[in-house]
């Protein structure tokens, strides 16, 4: 991964003839081509959430159906032998439905209605679009890119009928680069007409847009505010990657980044202060991690009513080695929920022996319900 983008890294830039983005400042309505889409607000907000469907959703990825539920042990004392529920449901008013004993699913306060998450899966197409070698939305020309994304659609809907999948454009709004820049910040963030392409093309799927940020050696309360009027739309949403978070001041590419829980409190207090002011449905923040060390402090963090939390699994490879660091880096440290990335080109690399399939990853506990293709 490190490797990767250095070598894209100033391919981008050169391509950036003026580099500009909006004001942040607090706007209702989101242009998205030729149309505006007014910010909904409503004075019964938020909405309710339906919290049994909810639980009932949030356990069955965590692989707790409602015939799991309902198995019995044998337990024997001194005064006879009877049976019980083999898990316990830990229950509460103001956070999600829990089992004692097990790691997952994670407690976590109820989201506020019109949450995406696990009512729907997302299934994203990432890249940029001036580079043909950071992802999928760079290499295919319009018209055949969303009919390959409406066929994976399909394709998610056919492994798992029971959960409707909605359609992203995870697009990277912020590229770390191989050069310092005239800040020395090492990223260039792309400009504006870029970021509305990639708006209009989520709509013509009709779907959401992910802005991805790349920080370089800024920070996230530096960069944030860039890319606010495009979070005020509810149907925008956000990812950050620590991979090209350089705490210590070096090039991005020489060492992997790291984003401490603190690092994404920062995001989702950030995100939360928006849709409460703007009466939006909750926001979803992905978070990219391969190695232990690009989150630390995971029990610290703390999802909000406002913002749901995806840990996406993005390292690339073998099948064996993409389950083997998921079970290593996500499943032992839960916070919401689970995404993992999927490579058309670096997941072929020998010794692999094929990408893995919806079906495949629906064998994985917990089930991701973000998944991304690159």
């Amino acid at each position: 991964m490190v490797i990767f983008f250095l070598l894209l890294a100033d391919v981008v830039l050169s391509k950036l003839t003026a580099v500009t983005f909006s004001n942040g400042n607090t706007n209702t309505t989101a242009k998205a081509g030729d149309a505006t889409t007014t910010v909904p607000t409503s004075s019964s907000w938020p909405t309710e959430l339906d919290t049994k469907e909810y639980n009932a959703r949030l356990l069955a990825l965590s692989g707790f159906t409602n015939s799991t539920l309902a198995e019995r042990i044998v337990v024997t004392s001194t005064t006879g032998t009877t049976t019980e529920l083999k898990y316990r449901l830990v229950t509460s008013s103001t956070t999600n439905t829990t089992i004692q004993g097990q790691t997952w699913p994670a407690a976590n306060f109820y989201p506020n209605g019109g949450a995406l998450l696990p009512f729907h899966r997302i299934v994203a197409y990432y890249g940029n679009f001036l580079s043909r070698y950071m992802g999928i939305l760079g290499e295919l020309p319009r018209n055949e890119l969303i009919t390959h994304l409406r066929n994976t659609v399909m394709a998610w809907e056919k492994a798992d009928p029971n959960t409707p999948v909605i359609p992203a454009i995870h697009y990277i709004a912020m590229v770390a680069q191989g050069s310092a820049g005239a800040d020395n910040m090492y990223r260039a963030v792309m400009p504006d007409e870029e970021i509305e392409k990639a708006y209009e093309l989520a709509h013509e799927v009709d779907g959401v847009l992910f802005l991805d940020l790349q920080v370089g050696r800024s920070t996230l309360p530096e960069e944030l505010p860039k890319f606010r009027t495009y979070l005020e739309r509810p149907d925008v949403h956000l990812g950050i990657d620590p991979e090209f978070s350089m705490k210590g001041g070096q090039p991005p590419g020489t060492v992997i980044g790291t984003y401490d829980a603190s690092d994404i409190n920062y995001a989702i207090d950030w995100l939360t202060e928006i849709v409460r002011n703007q009466h939006l449905p909750p926001k979803i923040l992905v978070v990219h991690r391969f190695t232990q060390d690009m989150i630390t402090n995971y029990k610290d963090i703390e999802p909000t009513p406002e913002v749901q939390v995806v840990i996406d699994m993005d390292g690339w490879g073998s099948k064996e080695l993409k389950s083997a660091t998921y079970h290593r880096v996500i499943v032992p440290e839960p916070v919401e929920f689970t995404g993992i990335k999927l490579f058309y080109k670096n997941d072929l690399k020998p010794p692999s022996t094929g990408m893995y399939t919806p079906e495949e990853v629906l064998e994985f506990t917990p089930k991701p319900i973000y998944i991304q293709y690159q």
